[in-house]
C-alpha cells in the first residue's frame, strides 16, 4: 500500500499557522507542504512528540534540521498531524557525505536520553536490531537472508563502545540542495553506538545505492568499524528476512554488502 493522500484538515492547517489553500503533497510521501510549513500524519503519537522534542533540541553544525512547529495552543500534535519547517533538497548519490552526516549527527546526540518507547517496540526494525546484536533469538528464512545471517553470526565480538541515541535510517533520507548543508527531516531512533548509525548508512549505500566497495574502507578509521559493519549488515539481513514484502533484488544487494563485510573481519 502506498502513502496516503489524505489532505490535512483546515483546522489543522490553521492551528499550525498554515493555509490549506497552499497545501500540496510532496511526491511519494504522505506529507503536505503549505509554504514554509510541512504537515505529516502521525502514526504513533508518543514517537511524534518525542521526535518534535528531539528535533527542537538538536544543534548540529553544518546540518539543516527540520525544526518542529507548535500549534497555537502549544501542542506538537493536532488531530493526528504534526508540523515542521520546510527543508529544501532531495536525496542524492553522495554516500560519503551521508556517512559524514551520520558522524556529525551522532556526535550531537551522544548525551540525548534513550527514547522511553524503544523497549516496547516489536516492529520489524526493532526485532531485526535485537537479533543483529544477539539480544533476541529467532529463526530467519534462509532464502530471504537468513543463510547469510547465520554465516556472519559467529564473527560477532564484543563492542567496547557506549550506546547512545542513533538514527538508523539515514541513507535515502538526507536532503541535499546545492552548496547548502545536508538536511535532516526525520529520525529513526535506535540506541546503539553512534558509529553504528554510520555503518548502517554505509551498508545501505553499498547494497542499494550504487556505492563502491571502497566506501567501507574509506571510513575504517571509525572505532570498532568492522564489528559495527557486521551488525549493520546483519540488521538489514534480518529486516529483509522478516519483512513480508522483501524482494529478491534487495537481497542481491545485501549479499554484495555481506560479502564485502566478511572480507573485513
Amino acid at each position: 500500500m502506498g502513502p496516503t493522500r489524505q489532505r490535512p484538515p483546515a483546522h489543522v492547517c490553521t492551528a499550525f499557522g498554515a493555509s490549506l489553500d497552499d497545501a500540496e503533497p510532496l511526491r511519494g510521501t504522505s506529507v503536505w507542504r503549505c509554504g514554509d510549513i510541512v504537515l505529516r500524519p502521525v502514526g504513533e503519537r508518543a514517537r511524534a512528540v518525542w521526535l518534535a522534542h528531539t528535533l527542537a533540541e538538536l544543534d548540529v553544525p553544518d546540518l539543516r534540521i527540520a525544526r518542529p512547529v507548535r500549534s497555537t495552543d502549544g501542542r506538537w500534535v493536532i488531530a493526528g498531524w504534526s508540523a515542521s519547517r520546510f527543508v529544501s533538497g532531495t536525496p542524492e548519490h553522495r554516500p560519503d557525505d551521508v556517512v559524514l552526516t551520520a558522524v556529525k549527527l551522532h556526535q550531537a546526540t551522544v548525551d540525548f536520553p534513550r527514547p522511553p518507547f524503544l523497549s516496547d517496540r516489536t516492529d520489524i526494525a526493532a526485532v531485526a536490531d535485537r537479533m543483529a546484536w544477539d539480544e533476541l533469538p529467532g529463526e530467519l528464512d534462509e532464502t530471504k537472508g537468513g543463510r547469510w545471517f547465520e554465516i556472519l553470526a559467529p564473527s560477532r565480538r564484543p563492542v567496547a563502545l557506549a550506546d547512545q541515541l542513533v538514527h538508523g535510517g539515514l541513507f535515502g533520507s538526507v536532503l541535499f540542495d546545492g552548496a547548502h548543508p545536508p538536511g535532516i527531516v526525520d529520525f529513526e531512533p535506535h540506541y546503539r553506538p553512534g558509529e553504528w548509525g554510520a555503518a548502517v548508512a554505509a551498508i545501505d549505500a553499498l547494497a542499494w545505492g550504487g556505492a563502491d566497495a571502497g566506501l567501507l574502507r574509506r571510513w575504517s578509521h571509525l572505532p570498532e568499524w568492522p564489528q559495527l559493519l557486521l551488525r549493520a549488515v546483519m540488521f538489514r539481513l534480518a529486516y529483509h528476512a522478516l519483512h513480508p514484502r522483501s524482494t529478491a533484488s534487495a537481497l542481491d544487494g545485501l549479499r554484495v554488502a555481506a560479502s564485502e563485510v566478511s572480507h573485513l573481519l
